[in-house]
């Protein structure tokens, strides 16, 4: 099972329906409208917490539905807005449009939030649309409903550091030899299937979190083997430690294992091959490593690599500490520029909504959150309510826009699963 995705529907609360009432007082006999506005439902809130580090509770409950808000009431009482449901996930959890590649979030820093699922504003109640020639509106508009959508959710490792390299290299015995970390190690291909992450100490302040990331064959980057599963949690990692098995123990050769990852490596996505590699040549402790020892060293020639013993612990403290000096190298670097970013700012024509119109054969669509919105809180069984329609369509700028689209008396129009004919004087 991988416990590292999951498929969830998320849907926000509706909102409450404003109320219709009018103030009802002996010796007041004209007290006007005194209905309430209903509260608004409650949101789906995806949150990155480090106290998790699977997908798995989510597998379990893949329906996530969030209260919804009270009906307003009358003597001017609104109702009261439903909590927001938050749901947990762990941090580098990326968020997907279920079977697209659409990323709308990407939960990096613990505490970081997103709204999966909005929830739907209350209606207003009747005092609202009271005025000096409308003394007595029996309207109210309806509560909007929620938004549902069905989301991917995908972990991302965020490490500092990733261990990569064929199966049975050593990885696992690696982590195990510079961290606290316990991972399940046995003689056999596949040994880890999910990422271990393990906190190596060079210091009491000193630190960086190491990850054993599953073993990679050849065709990963299309998937084969653990393929995807394998890729997409170095993908955050600054660094790379490349494990190979120095002594060809399982008939391999260490050059074309070398070669081969870091093919995949940049198949899959190309910045991973340029994400920093230290290289561990690993079981030299073993006697046979030496008969292919000079062979991999001559292959790397003078770039610097680093021949250990994850077992004995052989020049493991040599690699670890270069390790840590590169990735405070790394980090320095990301803070200077991160620092010399000027944050973007978005001009107020660019986050104004654009009303889209289609024509279609004897009917105009229209598209557009606000008009969706207003069709959707709108009761289409009450006059006063089509009345307040029209008129908000004709202050968003919809009526013009149809007209333009050269609309006519008699046609159809659509606004979501709603239809109804075109009449420009139905303004009241």
């Amino acid at each position: 099972m991988n416990l590292d995705t999951a498929k969830i529907y998320v849907k926000g609360g509706k909102g409450g329906d404003g109320c219709i009432s009018f103030r009802r007082e002996k010796h007041i006999p004209r007290g006007g409208p005194n209905g309430g506005d209903g509260g608004n439902g409650g949101s789906i809130v995806l949150q990155a917490t480090k106290e998790m580090t699977t997908l798995i509770d989510l597998r379990y409950r893949p329906h996530q539905t969030a209260d919804d808000g009270q009906h307003g009431m009358g003597k001017l009482r609104n109702g009261g807005s439903a909590e927001d449901r938050v749901v947990r996930v762990p941090v580098g959890t990326v968020v997907r449009i279920h079977n697209t590649d659409e990323i709308i979030s990407d939960l990096e820093t613990a505490g970081q939030s997103f709204i999966a699922a909005q929830g739907g504003i209350g209606g207003r109640g009747n005092a609202h649309f009271r005025s000096s020639i409308f003394q007595t509106p029996r309207v109210a508009e309806k509560g909007e409903p929620g938004e549902e959508r069905t989301i991917d959710l995908e972990v991302k490792l965020i490490a500092d550091v990733g261990l990569v390299g064929f199966p049975n290299a050593g990885k696992s015995t690696l982590l195990s030899r510079t961290s606290a970390a316990k991972p399940k190690i046995a003689a056999y291909p596949f040994t880890t299937l999910t990422p271990n992450l393990g906190v190596v100490r060079i210091a009491e302040d000193k630190n960086f979190l190491l990850a054993d990331i599953p073993g990679l064959i050849d065709g990963a980057h299309t998937g084969s083997g653990l393929g995807h599963d394998f890729l997409r949690h170095i993908e955050r990692t600054k660094i790379l430690i490349h494990v190979i098995d120095a002594s060809a123990s399982d008939g391999r050769d260490p050059i074309e294992d070398f070669e081969q990852i870091n093919r995949e490596l940049s198949l899959y996505n190309k910045r991973l091959a340029r994400i920093p590699q230290l290289v561990a040549l690993n079981k030299t402790d073993l006697p046979f490593a030496q008969d292919y020892l000079q062979k991999v060293l001559s292959y790397f020639g003078k770039r610097k690599v680093y021949e250990i013993s994850a077992l004995t612990g052989q020049g493991v403290n040599a690699l670890i500490t270069s390790t840590y000096r590169l990735l405070q190298r790394i980090n320095k670097e990301i803070q200077q520029k991160n620092s010399q970013q000027t944050p973007m700012v978005i001009s107020e024509s660019r986050l104004k909504e654009k009303i889209k119109v289609t024509q279609g054969k004897n009917y105009f669509s229209v598209e557009g959150k606000a008009v969706r919105r207003a069709a959707l809180m709108t009761d289409f069984g009450n006059e006063q309510a089509i009345v307040m329609f029209y008129r908000k369509l004709k202050k968003m700028g919809v009526i013009n826009v149809l007209i333009k689209a050269g609309i006519q008396e008699g046609d159809t129009v659509q606004i979501d699963e709603f239809e109804f004919t075109f009449d420009q004087n139905s303004n009241g």
